[in-house]
Parts: C-alpha cells; structure tokens; sequence
C-alpha cells in the first residue's frame, strides 16, 4: 500500500487528474476510457494525444491496463487500490440508504439472528451487492434443550438460551434414534446444564456421561455424545455466516469468465470457508477495510472486492462483522458508508439485548 501512495505523490496534477477520471469512469460504466473521453471531462485543455501518453506512462507504472478490444483503459488492481486509499471520495450515508436499513428491523422483540439475517437482505438490497453477516457465537447460558426428529437422518435439536433467544439447529444424530431415545438424552442433558454455555457445556458432558452411565441406554447415550458437533457449530446447518443476495453478482455480469468467477465466490460462500479468517480481516482495528482482488485471502479465486466492518458489543469487544461483496468494480464510495452504518447500527442493537 505504501508503494501506492508513493506512485500516487511521485505523479503530476494532471497524471493524477487521467488516473482518477479513468478510474472513476470504469467503477460507473465498467467499460474502458477513452482519451476523447477524457478530453470533454479534463479540467485543463489537452489534446487527445497527451492524454494517450500519460496513460501510456499510467500503463507502464502498473495502475492503468489496456483490454485488447479497446483503445481505453481500465484500473489494475494495483491502481484501484491507490485510488480507494489516496482518491476517494467517500460520500455521507445518504437520507434513503439510513431509511432502507433502519426500515429492515422490523420489532425490537425479534431474535438476533433474524434480526442480522434481514440486516443482510437490506444490505445487500441497498448495495446491489452480495451481503455477508458473521454473527457473534451465542455465550448466554442455556436453559433448556429439546431434540426432534425431522427425518431418520435428520434432527433438530431446539436451545432456548437464559436470555430468551432461541436457535434451532440441523444436524446428522447417529443412527437408530427413537422418540423415546431423543426425549432421554434431552432430560439427561437438561439435568446437567445449570447454568452453562453452550462451550462450558461441551467441556463437561463427556465426564458426566462417565459418572451417571447406568442412567442413559446406548442410544441415548451416542446421542449425547453426538452432541459435540452441536456445541461447536461442526457437521450442523446454524451458519454463522449470512449472505444475501448472491442474485445481484450474476445480474450485473455477463461476461462468460466473469461468470465463472462469480460460480467460484459461489462455491466458496456455499462451503462457507474460512469463517474465522472473514472476522480475522476485520481484527487489526475499527471502522471499514477494503479488500480488492487477490488481497482478499478468503475469496481471491474470484477476483472480487469485500468491504468488511466489524462490529462490537458493549465491551468494545469484536464479536461480529457485517460486509459487502461484489466485482471489483464497487462503488465504494458509497458502500464504504453503508456497512459503516450498519455495522455500528448492528453493534448497538446487539450491547442494547445484552444490557436487557
């Protein structure tokens, strides 16, 4: 980044002036710029021939690129990245934007992932983008634990945490479970919670199952023991991680390889990769990073850009973060404002339940 604004500072007023009219171009229109564009838009009178030589020179310092199929040209990674850390203009969050966000929330009685799951849907309304809501790991202590049969391979299995929210959560019990298998591990486990997390209560089952054996049958017991997957989030469908509005990625391409990138962030959401590594990003400190291209560790394969805030509870301890992810061809501008926005809006929200 420092090799950027380096290039930026080392430029004259009117490199700087092509550089930032070129980009600015590509993120509105996605097409490459033209010098004849660029000689209607110039605050100096220049000729066409000196725009083409200054970004011949832009091309030769690694911030400009020109596609084979046109004489304009387009931002590299390396220029996009000094135009958002040294050229942009990030706007105020606009009256509609706040208005489209804060009319997402619906009651304040709701329970917090519902509430981060419309978050998601209006950010990503508002964005046109993909949304991604890592939601904080629940700490409240458990008050009560009920298992259900959905199908023979599948299970809910129902918490009712000590601050009245409630998560249901999908998994895979062993094989053989019967009505009256599920209701006997669920009293079992019920007997032991007093109080526990849900991590307090993963740390104590396996030696309570070895004090009181006598009292669970085998498949009680391989169900209790199953459990396991359920404290820590492994091999169940409770996502951590919620995103919305993959539709809008494949809306704005039409390009056959930016489909097959857009296919690849796909197959990298679906298997929700890395989720601790998405929160990471957001760790060396407050407010919105912005993440172009292969910076972007988590989803570079796709060749997108990510604008990632983190949000806090009342602490000021990290526990979450909200984000916006879409071509490289943001309008970050905008954007950055947005998840701003939100993720303080989600953090408030959020140290508001705890403190209740």
């Amino acid at each position: 980044m420092s090799d950027a604004g380096n290039l930026l500072n080392d430029m004259n007023d009117r490199s700087r002036e092509v550089f930032r009219r070129v980009v600015e171009g590509y993120l509105e229109t996605g097409d490459p710029v033209g010098s004849r564009t660029l000689t209607r838009e110039m605050s100096e009178q220049v000729s066409a021939a000196t725009i083409r030589n200054v970004m011949q020179d832009l091309e030769y310092m690694g911030l400009l690129d020109s596609p084979h199929v046109s004489a304009g040209r387009i931002p590299t990674q390396l220029g996009l990245r000094m135009f958002v850390d040294g050229l942009l203009e990030v706007r105020d969050l606009s009256k509609d934007d706040r208005d489209s966000i804060d009319s997402s929330l619906g009651p304040n009685d709701a329970d917090v992932s519902g509430l981060l799951d419309r978050v998601g849907s209006a950010l990503s309304g508002a964005t046109h983008g993909a949304s991604l809501v890592l939601t904080p790991k629940h700490e409240a202590p458990v008050r009560h634990i009920e298992f259900v049969s959905l199908a023979p391979d599948r299970a809910l299995v129902v918490l009712v945490f000590a601050d009245g929210q409630v998560e249901n959560r999908v998994f895979h019990p062993p094989a053989g479970q019967t009505p009256s298998s599920m209701r006997e591990a669920a009293n079992f486990l019920n007997s032991v919670i007093e109080g526990k997390t849900l991590s307090e209560l993963g740390r104590s089952v396996q030696s309570e199952i070895a004090l009181r054996r006598q009292e669970l049958d085998s498949l009680a017991r391989e169900l209790v023991e199953a459990g396991g997957a359920i404290w820590e989030n492994e091999g169940s469908s409770y996502e951590r991680l919620i995103v919305r509005g993959r539709a809008n990625l494949l809306a704005e391409s039409t390009e056959e390889d930016e489909l097959d990138r857009i296919r690849t962030l796909f197959d990298d959401l679906e298997r929700k990769r890395d989720i601790a590594e998405f929160l990471e990003l957001t760790e060396s400190g407050e407010g919105v990073r912005i993440f172009i291209g292969s910076e972007n560790k988590l989803f570079s394969l796709s060749g997108s850009s990510l604008v990632v805030s983190p949000y806090m509870n009342a602490d000021r301890k990290i526990i979450g973060a909200v984000g916006v992810i879409g071509p490289t061809r943001l309008n970050y501008g905008r954007i950055v404002p947005i998840v701003d926005y939100t993720a303080q809006l989600v953090g408030r929200l959020i140290s508001d339940r705890g403190q209740g």
